[in-house]
């Protein structure tokens, strides 16, 4: 039976006022567990909670309130922070601020050095990170040479290169072109399927969403929905009251079930759609 990579107990954060502005209250008293090898796509508009719940995952933000276990580590015990950090790997929304070198390969060994890796198993680790990510080919780049998607792709592969078990994504496409975005979806896609690792990606595009084994959808810092992609999606007027989209299949297929036609709500992709519009036609 597999394990929890997280388990948020009655989670309570504030953020600090100042003395004019009182504490702003994010979560209060939120649950939620995350399987070990799962993939997960934590959903909702901006000022949801989403990216905060996120930073609590590595131990970037600690909680008011409640607390968060990583991998039976709790976040709130400083002398665990080292390893929640090497446990779980955080990649931002804007590439350039995580590369830090002026040689790919060089961006990608530095957190392994920083943390104390020994040089041949730091080479080991560079080589794999980048065959993992499929930019083998640029270790000896300049990353400021590099497009956007293949910047956020050394992002993950620096990332890669401390060997944690869960990798958390925040917003990783915002800043790409379609391009970038299906190429850091395919790597985290891969990362989840072919090495077991536990991919927890914030997001506010229904297509990446889609892409998971379970999307939690939140709003107003709680959880609205949870359950795997057809699940949630099918809740067309839950998510549009919370003034969030479906996928544009889904969308097509709820106005034509408003006309009178019977068909699926939980076709997902094109070929799903496109299935079951040539499966209403033949019946016709």
């Amino acid at each position: 039976m597999k394990k929890e990579a997280v388990i948020v107990e009655k989670l309570t954060y504030d953020y600090p006022g100042s003395e004019e502005t009182p504490d702003v209250q994010v979560f209060e008293g939120l649950d939620l567990k995350i399987e070990e090898g799962s993939f997960v796509a934590v959903l909702g508009h901006n000022g949801c909670g989403k990216s905060t719940l996120a930073k609590h995952f590595n131990a970037i933000l600690l909680p008011t309130g409640g607390r968060v276990l990583v991998y039976d580590l709790d976040t709130r015990q400083e002398d665990s922070l080292l390893d929640i950090r090497r446990t779980v790997g955080m990649v931002f929304q804007n590439p350039d601020n995580q590369i830090v070198s002026n040689v790919v390969e060089e961006d990608v060994a530095f957190a392994p050095e920083n943390l104390g890796v020994e040089p041949s198993e730091i080479r080991r680790r560079v080589a794999d990170a980048l065959e993992q990510v499929g930019m083998s080919a640029y270790h000896e780049h300049a990353p400021h040479m590099l497009s956007g998607g293949q910047k956020q792709r050394i992002a993950i592969a620096g990332v890669i290169a401390m060997r944690p078990k869960c990798i958390v994504l925040d917003e990783p496409t915002a800043m790409l072109d379609p391009q970038g975005r299906r190429e850091v979806l395919a790597t985290v896609s891969d990362l989840n399927k072919r090495y077991g690792m536990t991919v927890i990606l914030i997001t506010h595009h229904m297509p990446e969403a889609a892409l998971a084994d379970r999307v939690i959808v939140m709003s107003n810092g709680g959880i609205i929905a949870d359950g795997t992609p057809q699940e949630v999606f099918t809740q067309v007027d839950l998510l549009r009251s919370v003034g969030l989209t479906v996928p544009e299949t889904t969308m097509l297929m709820y106005e034509l079930r408003k006309e009178g036609f019977d068909l699926p709500l939980d076709a997902l992709s094109v070929e799903q759609c496109a299935q079951a519009l040539s499966d209403l036609l033949r019946e016709a």
